[in-house]
C-alpha cells in the first residue's frame, strides 16, 4: 500500500505544481506589467521592484495554492480513471478510501502551508508593501505622475502630461490647473517640464519651460494671459503621500492577536467591527478551502473521460469561480453587517462540503455503476419483449 501511496502522491504533486505557476501567473500578470512599467518608465531601481513584487506574492499565493489542490487531485485521479488503473485498483480489494489516504495527508499539508501563509505571510506583505510605495514615492515623486491621465494627487493642482520621457523626470506636453489660490484660478500650459525633488524638505518643484499662464479671477470675471520661459511650481509631498503613509494598518495588514485587539476596542467604543470580524473568519476559510477542495475532487475526477486533463482544468474552472463568487458575497455581507462574519465567509466551504461528501460516498459506494446495470438489463428485457413480440406477428 505505500507503493500506492506514493505513487498517487507523485500523481498530483506534479500537477499541483504546473497548477500554482499558472494560476498564479495569470494573476499575476497585470501587477507584473504595472512593475516592469515602473523599472523602465519611471527609473525605479529594480531590486526595489523585486521587493515589491516579493510582498505581492503572499496575497495571491493564498488564492492560487487551493486551486491548485483542486486541479491537482482531479487531473490525477482523471488521468488514473481514464487509463482504468482505478478500476484494477479496485478489483485488487483496495476501496476508495484507501485510494484517498494520501490526498488527505497532502491536502492536510497545503491546509497548515495555506494557514501559514493566511496569518503571517500576507499580512506582512500587504503592511511592507504599503511602506515600500511609500518610500518609492519618496524617492521617485515622479511615479505618481502618469501620460495621457489627469493626476490630482496633489492639493489644489490637476495635471496633464502628454508624454513622460524615461527616467522620468522629463515631462511634455504638460496641462496644469492651479486652484491653490482662492482668488484666482490659473491654467499653465508648457511644452517641456522637469522633475526636481527636494526629499529633506517634502517638496518637489516642477520647473516649466516656455509656456503660457491663463489666469481668471473670479471677483472682476477678467482674464490675463502671461506667457514666460521659466516657471516653478512647489509641489507639496506630504498630501501627495497621504494616502500612502501607514497611520493606521488596514485589516489585511493586521496579524491574528492584532485583528482580536481592534475588534476589542471597537466594541469598548461601541463601533461596529465588521471589517475587522470578515479578516479574522478570511484568515481561516480561505485555507480550508484546500480539504475541500480535495474532498470534491475525488469523485469528480474518477468520472471516466477520454481527455482527464482539459476535462480536469475546465471543472476546476468552473469550481473556483463559483467559490470565489459565493466568498465575495460573503465579504460583502459580513462587511455590510448582513450575515455574521462567520456564517457570512464560511458558507462557500460548508456548501462544498457537503456536496463533496455526497459525491464522495456515491462514488464509494458505486451507486452509479449498479444504476447503470439496472438500466442496462431494463434495456435488454425490454428489446427481448420487442423481439418476441415481432416473431408472433411474423408467424
Amino acid at each position: 500500500m505505500r507503493i500506492i501511496n506514493r505513487y498517487i502522491l507523485r500523481e498530483v504533486l506534479v500537477p499541483f505544481g504546473l497548477g500554482l505557476a499558472v494560476f498564479t501567473l495569470i494573476l499575476l500578470i497585470a501587477r507584473i506589467l504595472k512593475l516592469v512599467e515602473m523599472v523602465v518608465n519611471r527609473g525605479v531601481p529594480l531590486l526595489d521592484v523585486l521587493k515589491l513584487f516579493s510582498y505581492i506574492l503572499p496575497a495571491f499565493l493564498e488564492v492560487t495554492v487551493p486551486m491548485a489542490v483542486l486541479l491537482a487531485v482531479i487531473v490525477a485521479f482523471g488521468r488514473l480513471s481514464s487509463d482504468s488503473e482505478i478500476v484494477a485498483l479496485k478489483t485488487s480489494g483496495i476501496s476508495l478510501y484507501q485510494l484517498t489516504r494520501p490526498v488527505a495527508l497532502f491536502a492536510f499539508v497545503i491546509y497548515l502551508v495555506a494557514l501559514a501563509l493566511s496569518l503571517y505571510a500576507r499580512p506582512w506583505g500587504n503592511s511592507l508593501l504599503r511602506n515600500g510605495l511609500y518610500e518609492i514615492a519618496k524617492t521617485r515623486a515622479s511615479a505618481g505622475i502618469k501620460e495621457k491621465i489627469f493626476t490630482d494627487d496633489f492639493s489644489g493642482l490637476v495635471i496633464y502630461v502628454d508624454r513622460i520621457e524615461p527616467p522620468g523626470n522629463t515631462l511634455r506636453g504638460i496641462l496644469i490647473s492651479d486652484t491653490r489660490d482662492p482668488t484666482q484660478r490659473n491654467t499653465v500650459f508648457a511644452e517641456v517640464g522637469l522633475l526636481v525633488p527636494n526629499e529633506a524638505a517634502h517638496v518637489l518643484v516642477l520647473r516649466l519651460l516656455g509656456g503660457t499662464i491663463h489666469a481668471f479671477y473670479p471677483q472682476d470675471r477678467s482674464y490675463h494671459r502671461t506667457e514666460f520661459s521659466i516657471y516653478d511650481i512647489t509641489l507639496d509631498l506630504n498630501t501627495a503621500l497621504a494616502k500612502l503613509q501607514p497611520r493606521e494598518k488596514d485589516p489585511s495588514e493586521m496579524m491574528l492577536p492584532e485583528l482580536r485587539a481592534a475588534i476589542a476596542a471597537k466594541q469598548v467604543a461601541g463601533q461596529p467591527a465588521n471589517s475587522e470580524a470578515v479578516e479574522v473568519q478570511r484568515k481561516f476559510s480561505i485555507p480550508f478551502a484546500c480539504l475541500a477542495f480535495a474532498a470534491i475532487a475525488v469523485p469528480l475526477g474518477i468520472r471516466p473521460s477520454r481527455s482527464a486533463r482539459s476535462r480536469g482544468f475546465t471543472m476546476s474552472l468552473a469550481i473556483i469561480f463559483g467559490y470565489y463568487v459565493l466568498l465575495s458575497m460573503g465579504e460583502s455581507l459580513g462587511e455590510r453587517g448582513v450575515l455574521p462574519a462567520v456564517v457570512a465567509l464560511w458558507i462557500p466551504n460548508i456548501l462544498l462540503t457537503a456536496l463533496a461528501l455526497v459525491l464522495f460516498v456515491r462514488a464509494a459506494r458505486e451507486s452509479e455503476p449498479r444504476q447503470f446495470a439496472t438500466l442496462s438489463a431494463w434495456a435488454a428485457s425490454l428489446r427481448l419483449r420487442l423481439a418476441a413480440l415481432a416473431g408472433s406477428r411474423t408467424s
